[in-house]
């Protein structure tokens, strides 16, 4: 099967709020703080990560991946939107658009899988802290990494290229901000039941299924941390582990609300909505939710700040 749709149209016009041409501004503005505010929140994650030897474990490698992600994630789409958003040309064409339609779903799957990766590493610290470094070991981390990251490109790879293959009858008008599976699908002419029903069940797998076993760990975790008799062992435990708890909630929620339901269903300004808070406020909230509630990053990151002002 061809990857790109042969009658496809040139370019596409992404439409995003031309009806409310009064929030374009406003939105540039924020995407032009809040994308360099994520990109230099997530470098100092990964960076402190590796620099400080207190941080060398099987947690902060994850949340390495994570901010990888996140910077991945927001750069895929935030720089086209600040495009369309800061000129009065609102286009992409058909190879960008298609482009950014799979890296997008490859990011936000793997991150979908990798959210729960981490809620699993948190359960077997807080429930098996004996087994620990035994389960947790560099090679079943590079394993789980690896695993997530391909589950997350087959996902995209697959998903997307079915959605390139749907008939668009000479229309080339998407009401998005970007390259979106879903909306690509609402537009569509011809027959797109199959194409509904296929992304509801993976999204299942992607979504509902990872979420079901976040929620069961941290059930198990929080029942083990009651046990906990050391009050200063308990805010610890609840410190790490509720920071990976909204981050969770964060993603899932607007992923959920957009992926779960047939894209027949979706109202006109969701997809927009719901593209701008996972992909830009949550990559950006992120660093600051991990720094924030976590002594050792905090105490990392200071180091940091001092030995290059000291170096200076």
């Amino acid at each position: 099967m061809a990857l790109i749709n042969k009658s496809h149209p040139e370019e596409f016009i992404l439409l995003g709020f031309a009806d409310r041409p009064w929030l374009e501004l406003p939105l540039f503005i924020i995407l032009l703080i809040t994308y360099p505010m994520a990109m230099m929140g997530n470098i100092a994650i990964i960076l402190v990560s590796k620099l400080d030897p207190r941080l060398h474990s099987p947690m902060y490698f994850f949340l390495t991946n994570l901010s990888f992600l996140d910077m991945c994630y927001t750069t895929s789409i935030v720089p086209q939107m600040l495009f369309n958003l800061g000129s009065a040309k609102k286009t992409i064409s058909y190879v960008g658009c298609a482009a950014q339609l799979y890296f997008f779903h490859i990011m936000g799957g793997t991150e979908c899988l990798l959210l729960a990766i981490m809620s699993f590493d948190r359960y077997v610290a807080i429930c098996k802290p004996l087994h620990y470094t035994l389960v947790m070991n560099q090679n079943i981390r590079i394993l789980l990494v690896s695993t997530v990251w391909l589950c997350g490109m087959t996902y995209a790879v697959s998903e997307a290229t079915v959605t390139l293959q749907l008939p668009l009858c000479g229309l080339n008008t998407l009401d998005h901000l970007l390259c979106e599976i879903p909306v690509l699908i609402k537009t569509a002419c011809g027959e797109k039941g199959a194409n509904e029903l296929t992304l509801s069940v993976v999204c299942i797998f992607m979504l509902a299924v990872p979420l079901c076993l976040i929620l069961a760990s941290y059930a198990c975790i929080g029942h083990a941390v009651f046990k906990i008799k050391s009050s200063e062992g308990r805010k610890k435990a609840f410190g790490t582990c509720s920071s990976h708890l909204i981050v969770v909630f964060l993603f899932y929620g607007p992923a959920i609300s957009m992926y779960l339901q047939p894209p027949s269903s979706i109202s006109r300004d969701q997809p927009k909505f719901m593209a701008l808070f996972y992909g830009v406020v949550t990559p950006t909230l992120n660093p600051f939710i991990y720094t924030l509630r976590n002594k050792d990053v905090k105490g990392a990151l200071g180091k940091l700040v001092r030995s290059i002002f000291t170096s200076k």
